[in-house]
C-alpha cells in the first residue's frame, strides 16, 4: 500500500497578460495530494483546454467553485490597465508579475513546494522562495497550477464581461475577449471615432492600440486586389 505524503503545494498562473483590453489576473492556490486528485477527476486542467465562448466560461466557473471549496487557500490579484502601462513605459511588465507573485505567495496558506507557470518569468523568485520551481507548462503537470489558472481566467472573463456589458448599448457586443483581433479593432475605431481617445480599460502601451492610434485608426482589411487582365493572344497568320 502506497503512502502519500501530505504535501501542500501552491500553484501560481495568469490570466490575461496578451489582451489589449482589460485586466491581468492571477491567481494561488495552495492544494493537498487527496484534494488534487479529487480536483483531477472533476475535470481541473488549463483553463485554455476548454476553449473560448459561453460554455467554455461556464465550465471554468463551475469548476472554480470547486476549487475554492477544496483549496487550503485561493488568493487572486487583479492588475488594472493603468498599473499595465505604467511599467510596460518602464520595461518592468515581468517585474510586475514577480513582484505580485511575492504577495501572493505571501498570503496563502503555507505550502511546502511553489509551482509557478513561466520559467524565465519566474525563476528568480526561487533566491526568495527556495522552495518554488518556474516551469513552462507548468499547469499541464501540477494541478494546483491547472486550478489556478482557471481561477484567474474565470475571474478575467468576468471582469471583461463587466466591460462589454458597459458598452453594448452604444456599441454593440464585444466579441473576442479583449484581444488584438478584428473584433476588439472594430469597437477601438468605434469609440475613438466617437471620443477621440482610447476608451480607458484599453492598454495604451500595446502595440496594438498606441502605434495604431496614434495615426488615429486601425488598418482596415485591404480588399482583395482584381485580377490582371492577360494580354490578348496574337492570332497566328
Amino acid at each position: 500500500m502506497s503512502i502519500i505524503r501530505d504535501v501542500a503545494t501552491l500553484g501560481i498562473d495568469e490570466a490575461g497578460r496578451g489582451p489589449v483590453l482589460g485586466p491581468l489576473v492571477m491567481a494561488g492556490v495552495v492544494l493537498r495530494p487527496r484534494k488534487a486528485a479529487s480536483l483531477t477527476r472533476a475535470g481541473v486542467t488549463d483553463s485554455k483546454a476548454f476553449g473560448a465562448g459561453p460554455d467554455a466560461h461556464e465550465r471554468r466557473s463551475e469548476l472554480a467553485v470547486k476549487v475554492r471549496e477544496l483549496a487550503e487557500s485561493v488568493v487572486v490579484r487583479v492588475i488594472d490597465v493603468a498599473e499595465i502601462d505604467r511599467r510596460v513605459h518602464q520595461h518592468q511588465l515581468n517585474h510586475l508579475e514577480r513582484e505580485y507573485a511575492a504577495e501572493i505567495i505571501a498570503a496563502s496558506a503555507p505550502a511546502d513546494k511553489i509551482y509557478a507557470d513561466g520559467e524565465r518569468m519566474f525563476a528568480a523568485l526561487a533566491e526568495t522562495f527556495p522552495q518554488l520551481f518556474a516551469k513552462d507548462r507548468a499547469e499541464e503537470v501540477h494541478v494546483a497550477v491547472a486550478a489556478a489558472s482557471i481561477v484567474a481566467k474565470t475571474r478575467r472573463d468576468e471582469l471583461f464581461g463587466c466591460i462589454a456589458r458597459r458598452y453594448a448599448p452604444s456599441f454593440g457586443p464585444i466579441a473576442g475577449g479583449g484581444y488584438d483581433n478584428a473584433h476588439t479593432h472594430a469597437f477601438l475605431r468605434a469609440y475613438v471615432d466617437r471620443h477621440g481617445r482610447l476608451p480607458p480599460e484599453a492598454r495604451q502601451s500595446w502595440a496594438a492600440t498606441s502605434a495604431y492610434l496614434q495615426l488615429g485608426l486601425f488598418p482596415a482589411a485591404k480588399p482583395a486586389k482584381p485580377a490582371k487582365p492577360r494580354p490578348a493572344k496574337s492570332k497566328r497568320r
